[in-house]
């Protein structure tokens, strides 16, 4: 399917998205554009991030523009942000998608350095890209703010406490970003969006664990699933565009559970 085959559910939208370099990144940002909308494509891993970009350019000409970023950098999101509206056009949909996970650490094990590096990318990086948008977003009204949180903001595990914590305090930032942009009355809607386990490299040391097997490992991870499968980047692009869209133009302050069922057992 082609951008330009059709106006597209995001067409005229100016969306900034981290962490794009791969994954569910990827996913989202090819289906923004493909749904027409232009896309900034941010990640620290800058040459992956142009690669991307040129990948979306192919597809859909002129739709995407590439940044290095430091999400946990309050200077490269403001420059980030400025590059990413000049050439965009302005900014409608911020998609605060970066984040790291950690060691299995069990509290007397756990250390400070992987609290603090999981509290840097996961959580002060979500304040940081609604602080500096939210000019921009404002003045592009409608405009969202999506923020990926984890299945496991909302469902513990032990030897996960800074995934947990991090993850957990994103679903509820976000309500009150939500909160505020409707007090102001700046219709700038703000939703998170919770995935369990989904097909990105991010379950590459899951695979290690069951010697190299790829079914194997996702076998063993879908049996707590509900539908009995884990799930495909686009499970959670596809939800993305939903709230990037004037389609959600009624829903702020919400939580989309992408988990196959999980957490209604």
């Amino acid at each position: 399917m082609s951008g330009a085959a059709h106006p597209g559910r995001v067409a005229g939208k100016t969306a900034l998205i981290t962490g794009a370099a791969g994954g569910l990144g990827e996913a989202m940002a090819f289906m923004l554009a493909r749904e027409g909308a232009r896309v900034a494509v941010t990640d620290i891993d800058a040459a992956r991030a142009q690669a991307l970009a040129s990948r979306i350019n192919a597809e859909v000409p002129d739709a995407a523009f590439a940044y290095a970023h430091d999400v946990a950098s309050e200077a490269e999101w403001e420059g980030v942000i400025a590059a990413a509206v000049a050439d965009l056009g302005g900014l409608s949909v911020l998609v605060n998608n970066a984040g790291v996970g950690g060691p299995l650490a069990f509290v007397e094990q756990d250390t400070i350095e992987n609290w603090q590096r999981q509290y840097e990318i996961n959580l002060r990086s979500i304040m940081l890209g609604a602080k500096h948008a939210m000019p921009h977003l404002r003045a592009s009204a409608p405009a969202s703010i999506i923020n990926i949180s984890s299945i496991a903001g909302l469902a513990a595990a032990p030897g996960m406490g800074a995934y947990n914590a991090t993850k957990a305090a994103v679903w509820m930032y976000t309500k009150t970003l939500a909160l505020e942009a409707a007090k102001a009355e700046w219709n700038v809607r703000c939703n998170s969006v919770h995935p369990v386990f989904i097909k990105t490299p991010i379950l590459d040391p899951f695979i290690a664990m069951a010697g190299g097997d790829e079914d194997k490992a996702h076998e063993r991870l879908a049996r707590g699933i509900p539908l009995k499968r884990i799930g495909e980047p686009d499970d959670v692009a596809y939800c993305v565009l939903y709230l990037a869209s004037d389609e959600s133009k009624f829903v702020t302050g919400s939580e989309f559970k992408i988990d196959g069922g999980m957490t209604a057992q």
